[in-house]
């Protein structure tokens, strides 16, 4: 038997008995959760996510009433929030740089991501394919319809339900290699005005626990969306006792 006849049916064989072996890695399956994590960068800042830049002039959906202008505007949260209830929410305080009149996104829970997806197209949204791909808007309709967390049980008037010492562990084990012991590694903020984890989280616990659950966009930020949510709280309450300076 010539050589080639030999490997044509030994690759036969490997393809079928192992086929992760032929042709590199197998088509992988991907889990719902992957896609709700994916989604939630999305939702906090796909442009940051995608490096793509989003249009410069400000999204023509956004209120004359809220205080945001261009690129900032054409964030999810900018008009839904952090705890995805919009007005109703903790973006609810019409003093607030954040408040915009419009409506959380609650209501698409439960419902169907294509649905979801359609709405993300419409001339309202005007997510286009050249802003979102067709996998990012799938990602970002399952965020919407599977994603989301019921925050109020959890973080009540700023006042985090969870148990800080639980969350000590999960943090002094995962969360510190980038964020350090003392939450000080990274400044969110600059030199003459320093920001660091405690205090970050502690003035937006609810951006938070969007985080640890979802990431952070742009970064390799390990997510704990495959935990439970009380151990998600947890954490976030082990962050409230980091220092703020």
């Amino acid at each position: 038997m010539e050589r080639q006849g030999i490997r044509t049916i030994v690759a036969a064989v490997l393809a079928a008995c192992f086929p992760w072996v032929v042709g590199g890695a197998a088509e992988i399956e991907i889990s719902e959760k992957h896609l709700v994590v994916q989604g939630g960068k999305l939702y906090d800042n796909w442009g940051q996510e995608l490096k793509k830049r989003p249009p410069r002039e400000t999204h023509p959906a956004y209120p004359t009433l809220g205080k945001k202008k261009g690129m900032d505007t054409w964030r999810c949260k900018a008009c839904h929030g952090w705890d995805y209830r919009g007005k109703d929410g903790a973006f609810g305080d019409k003093g607030s740089e954040h408040y915009t009149g419009i409506k959380g996104i609650r209501g698409w829970m439960g419902q169907e991501p294509e649905k979801a997806a359609a709405i993300l197209r419409d001339a309202n949204h005007r997510y286009t394919p050249d802003l979102l791909s067709e996998a990012s808007i799938k990602a970002l309709s399952v965020f919407v319809t599977r994603g989301q967390l019921e925050m109020e049980p959890w973080i009540v008037d700023g006042k985090v339900k969870g148990d800080a010492q639980k969350g000590r562990v999960f943090y002094q084990t995962i969360c510190y290699r980038c964020h350090g012991l003392d939450g000080k590694k990274i400044n969110f903020g600059d030199e003459k005005e320093p920001e660091y984890l405690g205090g970050a989280a502690r003035g937006n616990p609810w951006e938070a626990l969007h985080k640890i659950r979802n990431g952070q966009p742009g970064e390799d930020m390990i997510t704990l969306g495959a935990m439970s949510v009380e151990t998600q709280v947890d954490v976030l309450a082990y962050l409230l006792t980091l220092p703020e300076k």
